[in-house]
């Protein structure tokens, strides 16, 4: 018995280990619908978190893998459906459903209907019905931009497979399988579809997806997927191949086999055949464990040019690594006439991919101890968001001494260059402005309260909000972010990083962070879009202070229309939502934390004119300094001196963000 303890906890132990790491479900992208929003508590919020409830019930009790649901009634019913690859495990596809059911309501919190793709399932759910309906859009796809030394031979062998599973994915929804490329390259793919197509109508889809190989593909690997198909293809091994489709299952024998029978005398050799099947047993499991546990690190770390980044974190939203020559090519070399920004993380260039898509490249200056945090920051915080109000940082790209963030081109630049412009500010009326606040609200109150992690941004300024082509605010640079628990609401520091003309004065005095010092920094820029000058050097006549005493100053005696911009005073019907959010910047930047309202209730406030403001108190006391406002700073809070550094932070006069995300 004490031979045989040894063995069957190690046993136990591997399949714990290897079962943590199968059922860790990755997440790819989220893509919202446009049919239309619904508000909470509504009856189609209720109908689809029923919809939710069922599927996850059915996934929780079947080994199905595809798994459907409707609840409702006309316009308010909702259709649901979560289907896992035909090779994963039963547990992993339960896991994988459930996360993905947990997820989604977050990442589209008012839209009718929105697809999910892991890489081990897939969740739909829409106001129209699903079932027997193919849909091919929307359409996304991962790439692996690395490219085969013999690309023509490689994308013929690639035809030739898909072209080989096409049949056997119509027939059964799913197949895989393998060719031999060029340079002893060996080619995997896997295509499947929603079980509920007729033959026809996979194959339809299925031949979309072929035929956009060519369009949106390009190198090594990718990953194409639809709302009713997906096909991946990639040089290693990416699916179970226990699991096979292509060949029919084999066939039980009819009689059991014979047990083989052990020489020696009798009972007696019991005993040493238990305890020589058990070490040989052990020793097998200790094998297997030692593979699970190297699969599990290369999965979830991968090393380059001496950083380690934690793949979990990165492999979210449509984040993946890129090739440097792949981003260098896009950038025509990083060529000045590319260049459009430049700030103490180093130059910002705009790139053009193969496929046509546009990018904003970040690139780390050498030697810089700034970028080398921030890069690591970004990487590991942008890639958990999804938010039409944060920047979306498309992936990573690392080489030798070279670090590079991608991120999706956003073509007005940012906030602070129209409305600190002389000529621009009056572009963006107070329609545009009035969405401007409302956007960036919306990004705060996700990054606070509804992504995974509760997360602090520390540097919201208008040079880190980006325009994009309808105006559409979206906050960016995280790099100085900081990331919580949901259950934590604040922290502490020594080392101060920000902006001086921003900070909440519990941080730039002692170092305390929290929600509300966001929320601080939100009060001051509703207050430079409204009046269209910067806090730290607010201009009345020939007075030069600070914009939010100005504020507070004509709020108390009743003037409150001297702060607006003059270029909206032209509008007379929208002057009493004007001053209602000059209300609500005084209550964000007041000095008393506890008095701030957290962003949910800013949200409130701007949404709904019937509720009654609470009367502000003083805002904090703006303190002269000769240092720049807008320098990001560092302050060690020991002996509360002030010293910046040039080598660690950028300047905000030539800021990163001027003409796009960092």
């Amino acid at each position: 018995m004490v031979v045989m303890s040894y063995p069957v906890t190690l046993i136990i132990f591997g399949i714990l280990i290897c079962s943590i790491n199968l059922s860790h479900s990755i997440i790819i992208v989220t893509v919202c619908g446009t049919k239309g929003n619904y508000t909470s508590n509504s009856t189609y919020n209720r109908n689809l978190n029923a919809a939710l409830a069922n599927l996850y019930s059915a996934a929780s009790t079947s080994d199905s893998g595809f798994y459907n649901a409707s609840v409702g009634q006309g316009s308010d019913r909702v259709y649901a459906i979560a289907l896992c690859r035909g090779d994963v495990e039963p547990d992993i596809c339960r896991s994988c459903v459930k996360d993905s059911i947990a997820y989604i309501t977050g990442q589209c919190p008012d839209q009718k209907e929105a697809v999910e793709w892991y890489y081990e399932c897939m969740l739909r759910y829409s106001n129209s019905s699903i079932l027997n309906n193919m849909v091919a859009e929307p359409t996304r796809a991962l790439v692996n931009g690395n490219n085969a030394s013999n690309q023509v031979q490689f994308n013929k062998d690639l035809r030739d497979l898909v072209e080989r599973l096409r049949g056997p994915a119509v027939e059964r929804k799913f197949a895989t399988g393998s060719i031999s490329g060029p340079d002893f390259l060996t080619i995997f793919a896997l295509m499947q579809c929603t079980p509920d197509l007729s033959s026809l109508q996979c194959s339809d889809c299925l031949n979309r997806a072929i035929t956009e190989i060519s369009t949106r593909c390009y190198g090594l690997g990718c990953h194409l997927m639809k709302p009713s198909c997906r096909l991946r293809y990639e040089y290693e091994r990416f699916y179970n191949q226990t699991t096979t489709t292509n060949a029919p299952p084999p066939e039980l024998p009819s009689t059991p086999p014979s047990v083989p029978q052990v020489a020696g005398k009798g009972d007696n050799n019991v005993p040493t055949v238990i305890i020589i099947v058990v070490v040989i047993v052990g020793f097998v499991m200790l094998m297997l464990l030692v593979v699970c546990i190297i699969k599990r690190k290369r999965r979830q770390k991968t090393t380059t040019g001496g950083m380690l980044i934690d793949m979990d974190d990165v492999n979210s939203t449509e984040s993946l690594q890129y090739d440097f020559d792949t981003v260098e090519v896009a950038t025509n070399h990083f060529s000045d006439s590319n260049k459009i920004g430049e700030g103490g993380f180093g130059a910002v260039y705009k790139g053009t991919l193969q496929n046509g898509q546009e990018i904003a490249v970040k690139r780390l200056s050498l030697g810089s101890n700034q970028g080398q945090q921030e890069f690591k920051n970004e990487v590991i915080l942008v890639a958990k968001l999804q938010h039409r109000n944060l920047v979306r940082l498309l992936g990573f790209c690392f080489k030798g001494n070279e670090r590079l963030l991608i991120y999706e081109f956003v073509p007005n630049a940012s906030l602070d260059h129209f409305i600190f412009d002389s000529v621009k500010r009056s572009y963006i009326d107070w329609e545009k402005r009035y969405k401007i606040i409302g956007g960036i609200a919306r990004g705060l109150l996700y990054l606070h309260e509804d992504s995974r992690l509760r997360i602090i941004h520390r540097d919201l300024k208008a040079s880190n909000v980006l325009l994009d082509a309808e105006m559409n605010p979206k906050i960016a640079d995280f790099g100085m972010a900081r990331l919580f628990n949901l259950d934590e609401t604040q922290g502490s520091t020594d080392r101060i990083v920000g902006t001086y003309g921003y900070m909440a004065p519990e941080y730039a005095m002692h170092g305390q962070f929290s929600v509300k010092s966001d929320v601080f920094s939100f009060g001051v820029l509703v207050l430079e879009i409204l009046s269209g000058q910067k806090n730290h050097s607010f201009r009345n006549g020939d007075d030069v202070g600070d914009l939010t005493s100005f504020a507070w100053k004509n709020w108390r005696e009743g003037t409150a229309t001297n702060i607006i911009d003059p270029v909206l005073r032209n509008n007379p019907a929208s002057i009493r939502e004007m001053i209602r959010c000059i209300h609500i910047g005084l209550l964000c930047v007041q000095e008393n934390v506890t008095n701030r309202p957290a962003m949910a209730s800013v949200m409130l406030m701007l949404n709904s004119f019937s509720l009654t403001l609470e009367v502000p108190s003083e805002p904090a006391f703006f303190i002269p300094s000769n240092i720049d406002p807008e320098l990001p700073l560092l302050m060690d809070d020991s002996n509360s001196r002030v010293s910046v550094k040039s080598s660690d932070y950028s300047i905000d006069r030539a800021p990163i963000t001027d003409t796009y995300p960092r």
